[in-house]
């Protein structure tokens, strides 16, 4: 980022890149002649100051990958309440594995109450660390519940699937391993709860994009208007 201003800065989310894959031994390939990578943060300034550098760039290497800026689209924030069923758009993570490196890849049930407790607490704490919100609204927020979708761990069960898997992370200097969590949910929660993991993602590293969420059923398309567009080519 321009200067060091954003060296240290954290509150933004990502998905992993959008389109046409397939998995081999290799790896991950595309076959898309374009990707789509869903980013958000509540600093306005700082996306802002992310697009005027990405869009300095000619072209941008993502492992194997040689890409080219091509547009942005605004996704405006819908209107949500105390109770909102969301998919993943990238993997959620239960812990910080700085804060608790023996509990990062244990497999902990989501439809347990340690599901709901950990996520709860890597949430408040979130919210509380941007000043945004006072003492008493951090304390207002103690409705949290979340309720994964029992047909669709059934089908991942019966289709002998796995919807948590080990991941690894640059952490430090360090190589850690975490386990990320990629399934519909419920989420029982105040407004101001709900608004803040929309933008902010749910559960620890959002900032190394995990647990970006986007509504269940719905047409983001009709959200979006195109925001910034490069001419060139």
């Amino acid at each position: 980022m321009q200067g060091e201003l954003y060296h240290h800065f954290m509150d933004y989310n990502f998905s992993g890149l959008k389109g046409q894959t397939k998995i081999s031994r290799k790896g991950l390939h595309f076959y898309s002649s374009k990707v789509t990578l869903v980013f958000a943060s509540s600093r306005t300034e700082f996306v802002q100051a992310f697009l005027r550098n990405l869009f300095s760039q000619t072209e941008v290497q993502v492992g194997s990958l040689i890409l080219k800026p091509e547009y942005v689209e605004e996704e405006h924030l819908p209107k949500l309440n105390e109770v909102v069923k969301y998919v993943c758009l990238s993997p959620i993570i239960l812990t910080d594995p700085k804060v608790d490196i023996y509990q990062n890849k244990k497999f902990v049930p989501p439809q347990s109450d340690d599901f709901s407790d950990l996520l709860y607490e890597n949430t408040l704490l979130k919210m509380e660390k941007t000043g945004n919100y006072s003492k008493e609204q951090i304390a207002s927020f103690y409705k949290f519940q979340i309720a994964p979708d029992k047909n669709y761990l059934k089908k991942i069960k019966d289709d002998d699937k796995k919807f948590a898997r080990i991941y690894t992370i640059q952490e430090g200097g360090q190589r850690l391993e975490v386990r990320g969590y990629t399934l519909p949910f419920t989420l029982y929660a105040a407004r101001e709860v709900q608004e803040f993991i929309f933008i902010s993602g749910l559960g620890a590293l959002s900032h190394k994009g995990f647990g970006m969420v986007d509504l269940a059923n719905a047409d983001a398309i009709r959200r979006t208007s195109v925001l910034l567009q490069n001419n060139e080519g």
